[in-house]
């Protein structure tokens, strides 16, 4: 497993709350620049701020992931500032946080797909040139299974983490380091509108902290909790009838 060098130069999408947030907060500190995108002016200059206070030079700006003009636009002008040791496509969306209709679906997919993909390819092609860089894409332990009542939700987040995979070995040969994240249950804004238990609920804090020590050893794949992570493994290998029939009983988060 290659070890990246600790990263002084730092973009993160989704930052203005949740994981993203808790990221920015646990990777600054002085002599480290962080590159902050949200959508939420407000929550995001707070999360700035706090990220300031703690000693790093932060850079913020509001952009929306499915904007591929503007999010490239702030990419490269981050990359120039300061070129970019480790970008992290955080950015998602579940049905929950979305008006009911026929374009909700379309619409997650738009934000946790398209979103990554205009996060990550023009990060890429700098990383490219300087034959170093990490790329962290935000999937989640929903990706190992389609469950009937988020189905836009787990389909994208599986084709995150297939996308993620994939070009871990064909980027490596550029000198490219890609970690897929895979989340359980974290107390954020996309889980606060869930109708049914969460088991093994974390902090946000908690999963970034989980996040960061995974990404410093490059590992290919950050799932947690793992009591969560072999269960859904487990249900991902049984007979689909049974678990559709139970699955089918939760209520609808898309």
């Amino acid at each position: 497993m290659i070890r990246p060098s600790p990263p002084r130069s730092i973009l993160i999408t989704g930052a203005s709350s949740g994981i993203g947030a808790a990221l920015a907060r646990r990777y600054a500190r002085p002599g480290v620049r962080l590159a902050l995108g949200g959508r939420d002016p407000a929550r995001l200059a707070a999360v700035a701020a706090a990220c300031r206070q703690a000693g790093a030079q932060v850079a913020e700006r509001g952009v929306e992931v499915t904007d591929r003009e503007a999010m490239t636009g702030w990419i490269e002008d981050a990359d120039r500032q300061s070129p970019l040791d480790l970008v992290i496509a955080n950015a998602g969306v579940a049905g929950t946080q979305l008006p009911p209709g026929p374009e909700r679906m379309r619409a997650i997919f738009a934000v946790n797909l398209d979103g990554v993909l205009n996060t990550i390819e023009p990060a890429q092609a700098a990383m490219a040139a300087r034959r170093r860089g990490q790329l962290a894409l935000m999937s989640s332990l929903a990706s190992f299974r389609g469950f009937p009542n988020a189905p836009a939700y787990c389909s994208s987040k599986a084709a995150v983490r297939f996308l993620g995979e994939s070009l871990r070995a064909r980027l490596g040969q550029s000198g490219i380091i890609v970690s897929v994240i895979c989340p359980g249950f974290v107390a954020t804004p996309m889980t606060a509108g869930n109708r049914f238990a969460m088991p093994l609920l974390m902090s946000p804090e908690r999963a970034a902290a989980i996040i960061e020590r995974g990404l410093a050893r490059g590992k290919a794949r950050i799932a947690f909790p793992l009591r969560t992570y072999w269960g859904v493994r487990l249900l991902a290998a049984l007979p689909r009838g049974p678990i559709d029939t139970l699955a089918a009983r939760a209520p609808a988060k898309e």
